[in-house]
């Protein structure tokens, strides 16, 4: 249900934009901060959003609010908030 009612990619903010923003962040921050704290050299592909933004412009944009993550790490962190693979989501 709530994948239907939080509409597409680019209504969600994530436009042409966002892809430069992605692009220059993963430039300058190529590692994924959750496998450098475990001393892994993990290449990030994914600019995560630490807080969840749920539509808040300042906080989708806030740089202070981004980090770079792998593939894995982003969606077991995603799955942990939205309750993905039978997890209660954090409120």
């Amino acid at each position: 249900r709530y994948d239907k009612s939080r509409g597409n990619s680019a209504k969600r903010g994530y436009d042409h934009r966002w892809r430069k923003h992605r692009l220059w962040h993963l430039k300058h921050h190529p590692l994924c901060v959750h496998c450098l704290a475990e001393g892994r050299y993990v290449p990030a592909t994914v600019v995560d959003h630490i807080i969840p933004h749920k539509g808040d412009e300042k906080l989708f944009w806030d740089p202070k609010n981004h980090q770079s993550l792998c593939a894995e790490c982003h969606n077991r962190k995603t799955a942990s908030e939205d309750g993905g693979f039978g997890n209660k989501v954090k409120g």
